[in-house]
C-alpha cells in the first residue's frame, strides 16, 4: 500500500472541501476501498474519513417515502421495520449481500459506489480499461463466466456487484449529493450508474468532490416484493443473476410491475420491456415467459457466460410465478 495522508471530517462542508483536492478519496466503512488500495488499484494520496458524520438517520418523509442517510449501515437498513414492511425488496436484497460482518461495517453510500469484482480488474498484470483506459479488456477473450450480457461494450464487460442497488432501481430511488459549494442535487438511481461505452473508468454521474448524503425512496409501490439471487454458493458470493420484483395483481391480471436485474450488466438493469409486457396481462406462465424474453432482448453473451441468458429468464419467470401466487393469496 502506498503512503497517504488522512483526516477525519468534522462536517459535510469540510468533507467535500477536503475531497476536492487532487488525489483525495472519501472513506467510510472501507470494505471495498481498502482492498483496492492494498492491491494498488486505487492510489489515493489523501483519505477523508466521513464515517462519523451525522448521516446515518432513517427518516420518514412527508409524502410517505423514506430518507436513508448515506452513513446508515447495511445491517441497520435491513433491520429497520419501515424498510422491512414497506420496502421489503430492499431489506431482502441487503441481506442477500456479503456477510453479516461486512453488512455491519458497509454504508449505504459506499454500497452504491463499490467497484466491480471482475477478476481482471483485480489482476494488475492483466490489461483492464477500468484501471488503465485504452489498455484493453482481458475478459473479452478470457474466462468471462460472471460477466455482463446486457449494456456492456467492447471496452468493458464487467458487472456491477451490488445487490442493494438492484432493489433501489426497482424502487425508483434518488441519490442525494452535495458539493464543495454546499449545493445539493438529487440523482435518479437510473441515471446514477453509467454504462461503460468508451469510458469504462467512469462509473457514476457524481462530479469531482461530490459526496452522497442520503438515498430517498418514494412512497412504497403497491404489491408483493421479492428478491431472488442465484449464485455459486449459498453465502457471501456475488450474483450470477438476481431479480428485484414488485408486482400487484387484481382478478388475476398484473396491475403494476417493477422489474430490475442484477449480475447481468455494468449497472443495475431496470427492464422497461419486461414491465410493459406484464402490465395488464394475465398472471400466467405464458405471459411471464414473454416478459422474460423482453427482459433479455438484445443480450450479448461472450462465450463462457452464454448460460446467463437462459438463467436470467428462468430466474425471472420463477420469481414472477411465486410472487404472483403470493399476491393472489394475500
Amino acid at each position: 500500500m502506498r503512503s497517504f495522508t488522512y483526516e477525519r471530517a468534522a462536517d459535510s462542508a469540510s468533507a467535500v472541501a477536503a475531497a476536492s483536492r487532487p488525489g483525495a478519496k472519501f472513506i467510510s466503512g472501507g470494505t471495498n476501498l481498502l482492498d483496492l488500495m492494498k492491491l494498488e488499484i486505487e492510489r489515493p494520496t489523501h483519505l477523508v474519513d466521513i464515517s462519523r458524520l451525522p448521516l446515518a438517520a432513517i427518516e420518514d418523509l412527508p409524502d410517505g417515502g423514506l430518507r436513508i442517510g448515506a452513513q446508515a449501515k447495511n445491517t441497520a437498513v435491513a433491520s429497520d421495520m419501515r424498510v422491512r414492511t414497506r420496502y421489503a425488496v430492499l431489506a431482502r436484497a441487503v441481506l442477500a449481500g456479503a456477510s453479516g460482518q461486512l453488512r455491519n461495517k458497509a454504508s449505504m453510500g459506499g454500497n452504491l459506489l463499490q467497484r466491480t469484482r471482475c477478476p481482471y480488474f483485480y489482476d494488475t498484470a492483466a490489461p483492464c480499461n477500468k484501471r488503465d483506459i485504452g489498455s484493453g479488456c482481458s475478459a473479452l477473450g478470457g474466462f468471462n463466466r460472471s460477466h455482463a450480457i446486457l449494456g456492456a461494450s467492447d471496452a468493458c464487460i464487467a458487472t456491477h456487484p451490488s445487490d442493494m442497488a438492484v432493489a433501489l432501481s426497482a424502487l425508483d430511488a434518488e441519490i442525494e449529493a452535495v458539493d464543495e459549494r454546499n449545493a445539493s442535487r438529487r440523482i435518479p438511481i437510473a441515471d446514477f450508474h453509467v454504462l461503460p461505452g468508451d469510458t469504462p473508468h467512469i462509473e457514476t454521474t457524481l462530479r469531482d468532490g461530490e459526496m452522497i448524503t442520503a438515498v430517498t425512496l418514494p412512497p412504497a409501490p403497491p404489491g408483493r416484493h421479492a428478491y431472488r439471487k442465484v449464485r455459486d454458493r449459498a453465502s457471501y458470493e456475488f450474483a450470477l443473476v438476481s431479480v428485484a420484483l414488485v408486482i400487484d395483481t387484481q382478478d388475476g391480471r398484473i396491475t403494476s410491475a417493477r422489474v430490475a436485474l442484477g449480475g447481468v450488466a455494468p449497472k443495475p438493469w431496470r427492464s422497461a420491456g419486461a414491465e410493459a409486457a406484464l402490465l395488464g396481462e394475465p398472471a400466467t406462465t405464458t405471459g411471464f415467459r414473454a416478459a422474460a424474453d423482453r427482459a433479455l432482448a438484445g443480450a450479448t453473451p461472450r462465450g463462457h457466460n452464454d448460460f446467463k441468458i437462459d438463467l436470467a429468464k428462468r430466474t425471472l419467470i420463477r420469481t414472477l410465478i411465486d410472487t404472483a401466487e403470493q399476491a393472489e393469496g394475500a
